[in-house]
């Protein structure tokens, strides 16, 4: 089993990612909610252990933008935030479990197999926002049934978008998503591929379902 920790605490990532690797299952660290769903941490994963006192993106966030793009893995919040209205919300949040520290790793052992047993599928491979289809395994892009031919560079940029439907994709966000790091080639680059996917999947709208948050970044808004 392939099991993601999203989590800030160092020692608690390093106590929980040796007892999953003593169970057998493999383990990766994740340190912060941007990281998260820039690596598609949530898609790329079996079962996720999500704090939710994250640095860059809380851990509600990153949960919430999952759901929203149609990621289905199973969530486990792991958090020092244990009042029932702290539960409630991670639970509509999306959450399929919820642990509060201090915890017993057995315990979380046993929650994490459990809830792996009740996943009846693997992550979904399609994300959506309204009417906007992406499928991550071929690459295609449908918005109401019309295909749309993107570049490499553009479906990267409006997968990112599509995850963070209704909120702010900084600049930064961006570059690091496309290229890995923070561009240093012309300053425009960004707006010229954001103007070119635009062109794409806004025929026959009077307004953009891209709309530029000025000073700050993007924002894709489907309803």
């Amino acid at each position: 089993m392939q099991i993601a920790i999203v989590e800030d605490d160092p020692i608690v990532a390093k106590a929980v990612s040796t007892a999953m690797r003593e169970a057998g299952h493999e383990c990766t660290w994740v340190p912060d909610g941007e990281t998260a769903i820039r690596q598609n941490t949530l898609l790329s994963s079996d079962v996720v252990v999500l704090d939710l006192m994250l640095p860059k993106i809380g851990g509600l966030d990153v949960l919430r933008a999952a759901r929203r793009g149609g990621v289905k893995t199973p969530v486990i919040v792991l958090t020092a935030m244990g009042a029932v209205p702290q539960k409630l919300e991670g639970f509509e949040a999306g959450a399929d479990d919820y642990l509060v520290k201090p915890f017993a790793i057995d315990e979380l052992l046993a929650r994490i197999e459990a809830i792996h047993r009740r996943s009846a599928s693997r992550p979904a491979m399609e994300v959506e926002a309204g009417p906007l289809q992406l499928s991550l395994a071929t690459k295609r892009v449908t918005i109401g049934g019309r295909s749309i031919d993107l570049t490499p560079t553009e479906f990267s940029i409006l997968e990112l978008l599509v995850r963070y439907n209704g909120q702010v994709v900084t600049r930064k966000m961006l570059c690091e998503h496309v290229w890995g790091f923070d561009w240093e080639g012309p300053t425009n680059v960004i707006e010229v591929h954001i103007n070119r996917l635009r062109g794409k999947i806004d025929r026959g709208r009077g307004e953009s379902f891209i709309q530029t948050v000025r000073g700050r970044g993007y924002a894709l808004v489907i309803d």
